[in-house]
């Protein structure tokens, strides 16, 4: 059985068994995409059907699309990682967080974790009210001393560094310089524009009640997170920690940086730009999770028992178990989306199993 046809069987399978509702899996191989399959519905109430087009909630996969535009900035010199954010964003510099540099940001040592207590989903729509409620954060440890995950201020702090940096928003940095050159400019985004609504998934969350209402003046913490992925405001605003699409776009992406920074002729970043990128900054524990890490600049890393396995392998996963990554001494790219959110990192979560499945269909030892 080919690859192709052993990850759909594959896929039907998980929906048949009820483990997932509707999922996409695409695999590039050496710059050809030699995988990409579907299975399941996109809307469990109308039965609107999977396809290659479906669009899913991606959550923080996104953190890695903002990585990749801000390397391809810093190649051309209009950011540099060791400047303080507060050079590029005056208003930033208050309150201890002068010294914060865009390296703080992409290894999450900022020490800026969380947004204001009470923030709203009308708030984080607001790229404007955004910014400035970050600006007026204090870290809660010094800048550069410990690595705890930044959900949703990583977005601010390079999406606003990009945008005082470059001139444009990170999100037409994305769209102009990465997904449109490549040719998935409708399927992968930072903020999806309104014509591709209908081809949003819905998205379901075990043990949830009555489907939630999501109000702009709910406070953040009042929602769960498969409400939020549902929003509509939420899938359409540009909110750079998180994105919108499809494994196929995805996988495009990190195909390209597979083959070290390029794919089909089109370039978007260096080899050697992406060797910095990629380099461990940060092995430990992050102090706000407490499970081990190992970061590069932006992205995460392989290590021993995730789905990425080895350390020279590099993408980003989101809730869910969605994920997208690339192994450029394979020059392999693998990524997945789904809607049921489920949260199993184990060796025999989805994300695991299909990883696998595809790497053993194509010939790649783990």
């Amino acid at each position: 059985m080919d690859a192709q046809r052993r990850i759909e069987a594959a896929l039907e399978r998980l929906v048949a068994e009820g483990r997932e509702i509707g999922l996409q899996v695409a695999a590039y191989l050496e710059g050809e995409l030699v995988v990409d399959a579907w299975a399941g519905v996109a809307d469990p109430e109308t039965g609107r059907e999977v396809d290659g087009d479906t669009l899913f909630y991606l959550f923080s996969c996104g953190k890695g699309v903002t990585a990749t535009a801000v390397h391809l900035l810093a190649e051309r010199g209009v950011v540099d990682y060791d400047t303080p954010i507060a050079a590029y964003w005056p208003e930033f510099g208050t309150r201890g967080k002068d010294r914060i540099t865009v390296r703080h940001a992409l290894t999450h040592t900022a020490g800026v974790p969380h947004l204001p207590e009470g923030t709203t989903l009308g708030e984080l729509c607001d790229w404007e009210r955004m910014c400035e409620l970050v600006a007026g954060l204090e870290p809660v440890w010094e800048p550069g001393t410990k690595s705890g995950y930044h959900p949703g201020t990583y977005g601010w702090l390079l999406g606003e560094t990009v945008r005082r940096a470059d001139g444009r928003r990170v999100d037409q940095v994305v769209r102009e310089d990465i997904t449109g050159p490549l040719g998935v400019e409708d399927s992968l985004a930072i903020g999806i524009a309104e014509s591709m609504l209908p081809r949003m998934a819905w998205h379901v969350e075990d043990g949830a009640a009555e489907e939630q209402k999501a109000t702009a003046d709910a406070p953040l913490e009042t929602l769960r997170p498969v409400t939020q992925a549902n929003h509509p405001g939420r899938q359409l605003a540009c909110l750079p920690s998180t994105c919108s699409g499809s494994a196929r776009g995805l996988a495009r992406m990190y195909a390209a940086l597979a083959g070290g920074g390029e794919l089909d002729g089109v370039r978007i970043v260096s080899r050697q730009r992406l060797e910095t990128a990629t380099a461990p900054a940060v092995d430990g524990v992050d102090v706000l999770s407490g499970h081990p890490i190992l970061r590069g600049l932006g992205y995460l890393l392989g290590r021993p028992g995730s789905p990425m396995g080895e350390a020279h392998v590099f993408g980003h996963d989101g809730l869910g178990e969605t994920i997208g990554f690339a192994d450029p001494r394979r020059g392999f790219a693998f990524a997945l989306a789904k809607n049921h959110l489920t949260n199993d990192w184990s060796p025999t979560s989805t994300t695991n199993l299909l990883v696998r499945d595809v790497r053993e269909a194509l010939g790649i030892a783990a």
